[in-house]
């Protein structure tokens, strides 16, 4: 199963949910946003190698709390990628973990629909506001069209209740309510998922409501 972690607009959490959620499923995160990573990286090959052809994809994990494919940070890198390479790439991650999560690129730049095109389903993040659903609208509109499934979105970084429903309908799949929660901003600079940290936080039961949604 390789899940994308989307979202149509930047600055929603989209990278956290994406790895908070991996914790949940026990899988592997690859950062599949080459020209603005993310992910926690590392000194030795990364996704831009392997997609330059000169790494293979397992040697590029960074094991930790979450296994993570991490990518690289310059822009002489990302212009050297084969966008081609990346379905065979997470496949071999796959083949390994079983479930691979993919943390997008934001909005409809060029490389967005790329992820999406590879994965099997697709979880949308959102913020609760009118503006962001609206992006997140017209990416689910691209992974529908790229026939990544939708099996739920995360409404993000929420302080007032939002309404759930009413961004359940427009999107065509359950929400989850993820609060807005200092631990689950810091759980990625300093590697400690939620869900392991503190289990029974309302920001972890979201993120494994979240996971009991994906298909294995």
């Amino acid at each position: 199963m390789i899940l994308a972690v989307a979202g149509g607009k930047g600055g929603v959490g989209k990278t956290t949910v994406a790895y908070n959620l991996a914790a949940a499923l026990d899988a592997a995160v690859v950062d599949a946003d080459l020209g603005m990573a993310d992910l926690p990286g590392g000194r030795g090959p990364d996704l831009h190698d392997v997609l330059a052809g000169r790494a293979d994809p397992m040697e590029t994990v960074r094991a930790g709390p979450v296994d993570v494919v991490p990518c690289g940070r310059t822009l002489a890198g990302a212009r050297a990628c084969d966008l081609s390479a990346l379905t065979d790439a997470v496949a071999a991650v796959e083949r390994e973990y079983g479930v691979v999560v993919l943390d997008c690129p934001a909005g409809r730049r060029a490389d967005a629909g790329v992820p999406l095109a590879v994965a099997d389903a697709c979880l949308l993040v959102v913020s609760p506001r009118a503006f962001a659903l609206a992006d997140a609208i017209r990416t689910r509109e691209l992974a529908r069209e790229l026939d990544a499934g939708l099996v739920g979105c995360a409404v993000n970084r929420v302080t007032e209740e939002p309404p759930t429903d009413a961004i359940a309908a427009a999107l065509g799949a359950p929400a989850a309510v993820v609060p807005a929660d200092p631990r689950v901003g810091r759980s990625v600079t300093g590697e400690r998922p939620v869900v392991d940290t503190a289990p029974e936080s309302a920001a972890a039961r979201a993120i494994a409501e979240l996971a009991g949604r994906v298909p294995r």
